[in-house]
């Protein structure tokens, strides 16, 4: 039960991948000659991670990571939020904390030394790759962010936020992943809710087994999901069958489905939206992360089912009408003119 007797001081705290992401244009012609795997996201280490970098053309420079950009998304709707992941003190660490407070975010994690070696790896870093089709092929070097150790986590922090957004990416490493385990825990011991990324189909491969135990478990209350991930999560490949499956067991289900709009479920209750019309698709980073904003935007007020999914709608088309993972407008004001 929600502990009434202290309300929340944030409306979402995220944990997550503590990266930056470099964004450039390239000619679809770069992706092969540099072998990339067009559309998707491979994970690099350090050396991988030097040589792409030093193939990019200009290129803009943002703290980002799935979760960090979704509570960007968040800020910018005016929503409270704190976020939780490992930087290096490196030059990158400080690009990561400088940006990502100036947007209204608090964040206070310590930075972790580093020496340049392996046992004390530099800030991760996504190198981010868009074709002329706005396109868009991830290769991450999550360095430092896969080293969050539980010991590092602001407890009473997260007991403070109404949600705990937790990113599936940062599942993959084993200490990052108990960390989550704990603040899992510290969160339902205060009667928050926890909401939970899957962020990509290569991830439930992995750890598909913890996923479905946790729902199983109860232990996620609010499941964002795209059409891929629902297919792998559930082995279905009929959309309605696996959505149905998986919305009887989490209270509040979200699945996206590109330009074919999104689904959700609560309460034996469902809804849809339609995909917003976009004049001409630029980027398609940060597409599923600003949706997740925009929903929890309105869930987080309270809103109709579907009036939440519109909102995701929206930041979603925003997003990917230009460069870039997060809000390039007034989003406060785009969301009043649009619903």
């Amino acid at each position: 039960m929600p502990d009434t007797a202290n309300p929340p001081r944030y409306d979402v705290i995220a944990i997550g991948n503590a990266i930056v992401d470099i964004i450039a244009s390239c000619e679809d012609a770069d992706i092969n000659d540099l072998g990339l795997e067009r559309g998707g996201m491979t994970l690099l280490d350090a050396e991988g991670a030097d040589r792409l970098y030093a193939a990019m053309g200009p290129a803009t420079e943002t703290s980002g990571g799935s979760a960090a950009n979704t509570l960007a998304g968040l800020a910018e709707l005016g929503t409270q939020c704190a976020f939780i992941g490992q930087v290096a003190d490196d030059q990158f660490g400080e690009v990561f904390a400088h940006d990502i407070r100036s947007v209204g975010i608090d964040f206070d994690t310590p930075m972790r030394p580093t020496d340049g070696s392996d046992n004390e790896p530099p800030t991760g870093r996504c190198l981010i790759f868009v074709t002329p089709d706005g396109e868009r092929t991830m290769n991450t070097f999550l360095g430092a962010g896969q080293y969050l150790p539980a010991a590092a986590l602001d407890e009473e922090l997260i007991a403070s936020a109404a949600i705990l957004y937790l990113e599936g990416y940062l599942w993959d490493p084993e200490e990052p992943r108990r960390a989550m385990r704990r603040a899992i825990d510290v969160a339902r011991a205060a009667g928050r809710k926890v909401a939970f990324t899957a962020s990509e189909s290569f991830v439930i491969d992995r750890h598909g087994d913890d996923f479905r135990a946790m729902i199983d478990d109860g232990l996620i209350d609010i499941l964002f999901v795209n059409e891929s991930e629902l297919a792998t999560l559930t082995g279905e490949a009929d959309f309605d069958a696996g959505f149905d499956a998986v919305a009887a067991k989490v209270p509040v289900l979200v699945a996206t489905r590109g330009e074919h709009g999104a689904h959700a479920a609560a309460g034996g209750e469902r809804a849809q939206v339609s995909a917003e019309p976009v004049a001409k698709v630029v980027d398609t980073t940060g597409a599923g992360d600003q949706f997740a904003a925009g929903f929890l935007s309105g869930h987080a007020k309270g809103e109709a089912m579907e009036t939440c999914l519109k909102r995701g709608a929206i930041a979603a088309a925003e997003v990917i009408s230009h460069y870039g993972p997060r809000p390039a407008t007034d989003m406060q004001a785009l969301m009043a003119d649009k619903l």
